[in-house]
């Protein structure tokens, strides 16, 4: 469903590599997935929670780096249709040529 947009997407998670890692394998995710364990970056984009966790927000951004929606009502269960019908609303559906979406990895993030 969401291939079929051309974009690319990731997730992140304040969790470790090796947690998220181990995560991705589990799962069999097709798309990376980013350590934040510092936590700097979630709290730099208004996600980190009072526990210490990661809200569950989906940042739309448009291929001029621009944020054009951010969805605070993400539903881990119908995620991934609600990504596609939200990437069709918003018509996000190329990304620039040179990009490409990269396979499943789990980083951290700087």
């Amino acid at each position: 469903m969401i291939k079929q947009h051309n974009v690319a997407y990731f997730m992140a998670s304040v969790d470790s590599v090796e947690q998220v890692t181990e995560f991705a394998a589990l799962h069999e995710a097709g798309f990376p997935i980013l350590s934040d364990a510092t936590k700097e970056t979630s709290e730099a984009f208004g996600v980190l929670s009072a526990m210490g966790y990661a809200k569950r927000w989906t940042f739309y951004i448009d291929t001029n780096g621009v944020i054009v929606e951010i969805d605070k009502q993400v539903n881990p269960v119908s995620a991934g249709p609600d990504l596609a019908a939200n990437l069709a609303r918003l018509d996000l559906h190329a990304m620039p040529p040179t990009l490409e979406q990269p396979e499943s990895v789990s980083k951290e993030m700087p």
